[in-house]
């Protein structure tokens, strides 16, 4: 049976120096893999720094398992939430073990170390993740791929219930893009958790993505199941170019038209 983990009530997000777009207002449940579309700036990272509690909405809520998320300590948020970010920044000296580690912080009281559980779960993680020859490399001498896949270690290792992604596929070969697509959309159904992913491609968002918000310049949203919302009219509106939307044995595909 489902479960609502994240509500969007009203939901404005603040782009500074544009006019508030529409309010958002659907529920995310248990089992659902939701796609983020839209040409660059229409506030895909914004929303869903704002879904993480970084970032104020402009009006409106969001509940998390039904709690006002401002009501809410940040240990809290993170032991239901994980957020992946489109870049990676790191602040200090560390392995590629010791990184994907900090995913187990906020389940770990003041001045405690991490239990040998704790150390399983982040090896389990990197080697689901193709990493686990690479646990003692100092992470600054990783390919941004390799970071890439790091970085969604450490949230296997967070282990969260709701997963925010933000360009999860961004410097993975095709390859690493499908593998870890894969191992979304498995952990979303068969542990019942959720994840909203920011994504540009359109295939891959058809392939994987349950539901989708595609997200207009002007500010404008629409939202809904896959099937609903994944046609060829919407989505030319939604990048100005003209697309052609063809049936596959595999579900539908999207080609440019040359010159649209």
């Amino acid at each position: 049976m489902s479960s609502t983990l994240l509500t969007l009530s009203d939901l404005v997000i603040d782009i500074p120096g544009r006019e508030p777009g529409m309010a958002l207002n659907f529920s995310v449940q248990s089992g659902q893999c939701w796609g983020l579309l839209g040409p660059n700036g229409a506030g895909k990272t914004t929303l869903l720094h704002t879904l993480a509690g970084l970032r104020p909405a402009r009006s409106g809520r969001v509940l998390l398992n039904s709690k006002p998320l401002g009501q809410l300590s940040r240990r809290t948020i993170a032991q239901h939430l994980g957020l992946l970010f489109q870049d990676h920044h790191d602040g200090f000296p560390a392995t590629v073990l010791e990184t994907a580690l900090i995913g187990r912080h906020p389940f770990l009281r003041a001045w405690n170390m991490e239990t040998p559980q704790d150390h399983e779960l982040a090896r389990l993680a990197l080697q689901r993740m193709d990493l686990q020859h690479l646990s003692e490399r100092q992470v600054q001498t990783l390919s941004g791929g390799e970071r890439q896949r790091l970085a969604l270690a450490t949230l296997l290792t967070q282990n969260p219930p709701l997963w925010l992604l933000d360009e999860p596929t961004n410097h993975l070969d095709l390859h690493h893009q499908i593998t870890v697509l894969d191992l979304v959309r498995g952990e979303v159904a068969s542990r019942r958790r959720s994840a909203i992913l920011a994504l540009h491609d359109l295939n891959l968002a058809a392939t994987y993505c349950t539901h989708l918000v595609l997200m207009y310049p002007d500010g404008g949203m629409c939202w809904g199941s896959t099937s609903e919302i994944f046609h060829a009219e919407a989505l030319e509106r939604l990048f100005q170019q003209r697309l052609a939307v063809i049936d596959t044995p595999y579900g539908p595909w999207v080609r440019p038209v040359p010159g649209g």
